[in-house]
């Protein structure tokens, strides 16, 4: 059921065009759902900016004890950014501890780049298990260099 459920949602997504351009949404491995290059990506190239509603950090905070999976990304101490309201797929990058991926953040905005290349159908990973230790969760990687491994 789990899984019709997610492949359900993922046909909606590929229907509304959620994704940014050179990304797609699918099933992934790790965790749930998971963006994926549609593109090659060379190393350092910029992959999307991280994009969603611009929430304050007390809402962030408060939308975090929310149940369920979250999509919020602190910008700096007073902004966040909710990348499940009005996101463009980069909110279903997964954690991996070898990730593909790194974020800067530039003028309050949030933007992925490939930290090696990328090839098309290869999922987009970011390392982010600091937070994910916050919530008191494992990693999900499965990576040779994963931490939980």
């Amino acid at each position: 059921m789990i899984g019709q459920t997610l492949q359900d949602e993922c046909s909606e997504l590929r229907l509304e065009n959620a994704a940014a351009p050179g990304l797609r949404i699918s099933l992934s491995l790790i965790e749930g759902l998971g963006c994926f290059a549609a593109v090659h990506f060379y190393r350092h190239q910029l992959i999307a900016e991280y994009v969603g509603e611009k929430i304050t950090i007390a809402e962030a905070e408060r939308r975090r004890r929310e149940p369920g999976r979250k999509s919020i990304c602190d910008v700096d101490r007073e902004w966040s950014i909710d990348g499940s309201r009005g996101g463009n797929g980069t909110q279903y990058i997964n954690h991996s501890c070898d990730p593909s991926c790194y974020l800067a953040v530039l003028r309050g905005r949030m933007f992925l780049y490939a930290l090696r290349d990328i090839e098309p159908g290869e999922e987009i990973t970011a390392e982010y298990l600091y937070e994910l230790e916050l919530e008191g969760r494992t990693c999900k990687c499965h990576s040779s260099v994963c931490v939980d491994a």
